[in-house]
């Protein structure tokens, strides 16, 4: 990982959650190469997110430095008030700025439905949906009390969906139900925190990793030689460069990524329609949906339905 001084990067701070292994690693190497000074988080949790090392983020910050570039390691829990405020703090402690935030950190509990506990829903959903929540709220106070003092940031977030919270996920309701809430929390971010400088996208990404290599094993194998589609550090050139100042007036998006695909995708619009001008009979209001259905273009399918 070859770094410089005048990547797209260069001069920006940027912190990384879930960033010791995966896609979080990825980008966050990605973003030293293009000379950004990285803040690596990482809990250091197993898959289902019990336990916890320090080890995982060390190792990257590590990785970075060894190459020439800068980097500190942050092992915190980004989903409590005080590990996301600690986590904007060891920016600014360090670098005395803050310019990009890339929330990344998750684990998995997949369980169908009727097999799926409390305890499992509220630890999947923390991680995921309050784990981008509050970095991004800290990081805002941040930037809008910059902006305040006439030091209008240059700002980025990029928030991590998934497939799973655009069409559904078999197996993983708690997983698609908070993917699906960083989308709407993207989409509210990018309106309301544009008056501060700060644009907010989110990715939704497809990549070999600990979440996905169970699930995709037979399909996600990394070829014997040749181009990788497969690999993390393909959605990371994406990632470096919406957290770029190169990323000017791109906001409230959410692009999909993986291989050397990128596609923007266009969200909830409004289909077939129908206006009696009165009220609907029950009977009258199904006879229209299905008249309406027929017009509808198909959804793309639920993951693992069928």
């Amino acid at each position: 990982m070859p770094v410089g001084p005048t990547g797209i990067c260069a001069g920006r701070v940027a912190v990384v959650t879930g960033a010791g292994r995966g896609l979080g690693r990825a980008h966050a190497l990605a973003l030293a190469a293009e000379g950004a000074q990285v803040v690596v988080n990482d809990l250091g949790v197993e898959l289902d997110g019990h336990g916890g090392s320090a080890d995982p983020a060390r190792r990257v910050a590590e990785e970075i430095t060894a190459c020439g570039g800068e980097a500190v390691a942050h092992h915190g829990d980004i989903a409590t008030d005080g590990g996301a405020a600690s986590l904007v703090a060891t920016a600014l402690d360090a670098y005395g700025r803050l310019d990009a935030l890339v929330n990344n950190a998750g684990f998995l509990r997949d369980r169908m439905l009727v097999n799926l506990g409390e305890d499992d829903w509220d630890a999947v959903v923390r991680v995921h949906l309050k784990g981008h929540f509050l970095p991004l709220r800290h990081a805002v106070a941040h930037w809008r009390a910059e902006a305040k003092a006439g030091r209008r940031p240059a700002a980025r977030v990029v928030n991590t969906a998934s497939g799973a919270g655009l069409l559904g996920s078999v197996g993983q309701a708690n997983y698609a139900a908070a993917k699906a809430g960083i989308v709407a929390l993207t989409l509210v971010a990018a309106a309301e925190l544009a008056r501060y400088g700060v644009q907010v996208n989110a990715i939704a990404p497809a990549a070999r990793t600990r979440m996905t290599e169970r699930a995709f094993a037979a399909t996600m194998a990394a070829p014997p030689a040749g181009f990788d589609a497969m690999a993390p550090a393909n959605v990371s050139p994406l990632v470096v460069w919406l957290a770029s100042a190169g990323s000017a007036d791109v906001s409230g998006h959410v692009f999909e990524a993986d291989g050397g695909r990128i596609t923007v995708l266009e969200g909830w619009h409004p289909g077939p329609t129908a206006d009696k001008g009165s009220r609907w009979s029950p009977a009258e209001a199904g006879e229209t949906v299905r008249d309406l259905l027929k017009a509808v273009r198909p959804p793309g399918a639920v993951y693992g339905a069928g």
